[in-house]
């Protein structure tokens, strides 16, 4: 009868052992579960010189919507009818946007100015009829940037022999990317210099 005691008395304390080291292990992983995570590190090494591509289609505009990302703010211009030929841009920093054919200068607020050009007229070539609402010199139809970090104003400048120029005001003269896709135009603008968010 002791030595079942005594046995029973030793599983009884090498269970309460095991209970007792399983405690901390359990909360070291939700230790490191709760653990704040390191910033992720955003890859916007993209300088701010200007960026070019050669046209090889014109391909009405359709649209001009834009997106909050954690690295940077984007827009993407939509384009309409594409059979698969990539419209060329211009895209660069200047210190005033002047309209194609008249010359006005058009306001664009910000501390820096992009003006972007993309062979993409607001109109159908072949019957004139427009393919998008824009009027010189104010903001973008239906494009909403309150709370983003870069983006500060939107303008359409004009549609001028195929080329349509858009005013974006940023908050200062940062990096940026243009991404050519035979459907669309992608510029993106980076929160900063740094490679941390």
């Amino acid at each position: 009868m002791r030595r079942w005691g005594t046995a029973l008395a030793a599983v009884t304390l090498a269970a309460a052992g095991l209970a007792v080291t399983a405690v901390p292990a359990t909360a070291a992983t939700a230790a490191q579960n709760t653990a704040p995570r390191a910033a992720a590190a955003c890859a916007t090494a993209w300088g701010s010189g200007d960026k070019t591509a050669a046209t090889t289609a014109y391909t009405p505009l359709a649209d001009i919507r834009t997106g909050r990302h954690d690295c940077y703010d984007r827009m993407v211009i939509d384009l309409r009818g594409t059979s698969g030929a990539k419209a060329g841009y211009q895209v660069r920093y200047v210190d005033q946007l002047h309209q194609d054919g008249s010359g006005d200068v058009i306001p664009v607020g910000g501390g820096a100015k992009l003006e972007i050009r993309v062979a993409a007229p607001s109109y159908d070539p072949e019957t004139g009829a427009a393919t998008y609402p824009g009027r010189a010199g104010q903001p973008l139809p239906g494009v909403d940037i309150s709370g983003y970090r870069t983006f500060k104003d939107t303008r359409f400048v004009g549609s001028f022999e195929g080329d349509t120029q858009i005013g974006l005001g940023v908050r200062a003269r940062l990096p940026f990317r243009v991404l050519q896709l035979p459907d669309r135009l992608v510029i993106d603008v980076a929160h900063s210099w740094s490679t941390a968010r």
